[in-house]
């Protein structure tokens, strides 16, 4: 199982009653689109005595076995909460060009932006340079696909 989401508690390193070898644990949030927009919340164990190196906050992505961890709660009654016994979690670095994205034309005369999706057709249309420096920006128009043929 892979599981993409945000660390939501530092790591803690504890150790196994059993066979007395290291692990770390956490809690990780996984952030879901739709109808239904609440997190599910995840305990993960990763199975390594060497830190993971993740903070609070980081986009991680665990890979593991996915478990139901029942126990009795302090307040006496049973509860439950999913585990994941993982072999890697690995920390996410979102690419530069998202990060910095400029705002002003000053600063994106030397981009070239050009967005494509296999479904849609389209087609490029070029803009004269407005001075000898800036270099020839291509514009991507996207044509609205026709649906009404599948539906016939």
């Amino acid at each position: 199982m892979q599981v993409f989401g945000n660390v939501a508690t530092v790591p803690v390193r504890k150790e196994s009653k059993s066979t007395g070898k290291g692990y770390y644990e956490m809690r990780l949030a996984e952030a879901q689109r739709g109808i239904d927009s609440s997190p599910t919340f995840y305990t993960v164990r990763v199975m390594k005595d060497e830190d993971p190196l993740l903070d609070k906050g980081d986009f991680v992505k665990v890979t593991g076995k996915l478990k139901a961890d029942f126990y009795i709660g302090r307040d006496g009654k049973p509860s439950g909460t999913l585990l994941i016994i993982a072999f890697e979690a690995s920390k996410i670095a979102k690419p530069a060009a998202l990060k910095d994205e400029p705002t002003s034309k000053a600063q994106d005369s030397s981009k070239v932006e050009t967005r494509a999706t296999e479904s849609a057709p389209e087609r490029a249309t070029e803009q004269a340079p407005q001075s000898p420096t800036e270099p020839v920006r291509v514009t991507v128009q996207q044509e609205e696909a026709d649906w009404s043929t599948l539906y016939n």
